[in-house]
């Protein structure tokens, strides 16, 4: 009879142990379906304002298929492509002829303001993720 409670509690652990797995395999999943995230801890696609040191705004749209465009103050615009191998490290090439890739540093600093740190020139700019209002 102890045999049987033992191995009935053996079993009835097992048992639940498995759905654990599944829900963290689930999890495991759905964070690699996301695909790379923003220093603000949300997927980088999304559409940002970036204001410089000068005051000067641009406007990035960075789309899910790796390409950016960057609207400048003066209307002007560049486009690329963007990675970010990490939430603390954003990158674009632009497309211009000899472009090479330039990464920034980013962070949500102590007033939980996000900063981005141009790692040549050493510049920063404050970002701020657009979010669109829904519509009815």
């Amino acid at each position: 009879m102890k045999k049987f409670i033992a191995l009935a509690a053996v079993a009835a652990l097992a048992a639940c142990a498995q759905p654990e797995t599944a829900t963290e395999e689930e999890a495991t999943e759905e964070v690699a379906e996301t695909g790379p995230i923003a220093a603000d801890g949300l997927p980088t696609p999304a559409t940002y304002r970036v204001t410089l040191a000068n005051g000067d705004v641009i406007m990035e749209e960075v789309r899910e298929d790796g390409t950016y465009t960057a609207t400048m103050a003066d209307g002007s615009t560049e486009s690329g492509t963007w990675s970010q191998p990490s939430p603390d490290v954003y990158c674009t090439t632009s497309d211009e002829e000899g472009a090479e890739e330039d990464c920034n540093d980013e962070m949500i600093d102590e007033n939980g303001v996000w900063v981005s740190k141009d790692r040549e020139s050493g510049e920063t700019a404050t970002v701020e993720r657009v979010v669109e209002e829904a519509t009815e």
